[in-house]
């Protein structure tokens, strides 16, 4: 079943937490990819320095993270990759969490050849191959996940005891919130993008 707009209302740290185990879905021309949420990144831009609006900061990119939750923030890093945040929280409020690796269940020939690779483990074990083994490109910038072809699904359910709580990764100009430990993933999951301690 479709995740519902009101999971997405809630706070990002929350809404984080709780994508562990659900299912990331993209339906495209080429075929339907799904993979289980392994990793994830939270950020609050009101308080975080580490978030693209931190400070309310408003620009054409971040304009998407202050309506409502639920739908996809994609950008451009290091002028060759695509991530992607999923926006929440109350419109108003510029908040999202970053997918940085699933686990693929479905499509995964398709994934494997738009990642032109045949290594599974490094198909979709961090944000940007996540997107392109997905399909995700700036196409998907704005999408509402409870209403299109991009969409996250009920999973498997993950006991608290089979989570690790980390400091979020590559932050370092973040100053004093690069400490925050708001990075979620599945203990022991192979395809979770790097063994952080908190």
């Amino acid at each position: 079943m479709k995740l519902k707009r009101d999971f997405y209302l809630q706070d990002c740290v929350k809404v984080a937490r709780d994508l562990l185990g659900k299912v990331f879905v993209h339906e495209t021309k080429e075929g339907i990819a799904k993979g289980i949420i392994v990793e994830t990144e939270a950020y609050n831009g009101a308080i975080d320095k580490a978030s693209h609006s931190y400070k309310y900061k408003r620009t054409k990119r971040t304009e998407i993270q202050f309506g409502l939750g639920g739908y996809a923030y994609v950008y451009f890093i290091y002028g060759m990759h695509f991530n992607i945040n999923i926006v929440t929280g109350i419109e108003g409020e510029p908040q999202g969490v970053l997918i940085r690796g699933i686990q693929p269940t479905y499509g995964i020939d398709l994934m494997k050849e738009r990642r032109k690779t045949d290594n599974l483990i490094n198909l979709t074990n961090g944000p940007a191959k996540l997107c392109q083994a997905m399909g995700i490109t700036k196409e998907q910038y704005g999408m509402d996940l409870c209403n299109s072809n991009l969409y996250i699904e009920e999973g498997i359910s993950i006991e608290d005891k089979d989570v690790d709580i980390t400091k979020r990764i590559n932050i370092d100009y973040a100053a004093e919130d690069k400490d925050r430990l708001w990075r979620f993933s599945i203990k022991d999951n192979p395809f979770v993008s790097i063994k952080v301690k908190s």
